[in-house]
């Protein structure tokens, strides 16, 4: 896991930037060779039905994917933006909203790097698992876009 200081960079940043984050009380949790994690709890983020609501779900997912990416280019003239995206919602969730990012492999990352450098665009897909505890509530599949700005 990378230290605490990037996971509290990254946290302010998604707080800064998307300040949606706040109000869902989003919390960056991880950062290791499994995938880029955020939580988020229920009780700000339920439905009528007091388990968590679907786009809160779809929030929380998008931004373990966005996070990750963000993290991997660290690059201020970079703006990173989604495609499109899917989710399957598979069982409700009840307390904690937790989503990782798989980290793609080093050949699908080393390629979206050169073709950012090269084209100043790069796109890549991403695999976000949605689970509470140890159990898949969801899955999010999503193409996220870079575009690096011109120099001004």
């Amino acid at each position: 896991m990378k230290n605490r200081e990037t996971l509290r960079t990254a946290e302010a940043f998604l707080h800064e930037h998307i300040p949606l984050t706040v109000a869902m009380g989003l919390r960056v949790i991880a950062d290791d060779e499994a995938g880029f994690s955020v939580a988020a709890p229920v009780a700000l983020n339920h439905n009528h039905l007091h388990t968590a609501f679907g786009g809160s779900i779809n929030a929380v997912a998008t931004l373990a994917a966005y996070g990750l990416l963000w993290l991997e280019l660290r690059d201020e003239a970079a703006d990173v933006v989604i495609r499109e995206s899917s989710i399957r919602f598979l069982r409700p969730i009840h307390e904690t909203i937790g989503a990782t990012c798989r980290r793609p492999k080093p050949g699908e990352l080393a390629a979206f790097h050169a073709r950012l450098g090269a084209e100043g665009k790069a796109r890549i897909a991403l695999h976000v698992q949605v689970r509470e505890n140890d159990t898949l509530a969801a899955e999010l599949r999503a193409t996220f876009v870079a575009v690096r700005r011109a120099a001004s």
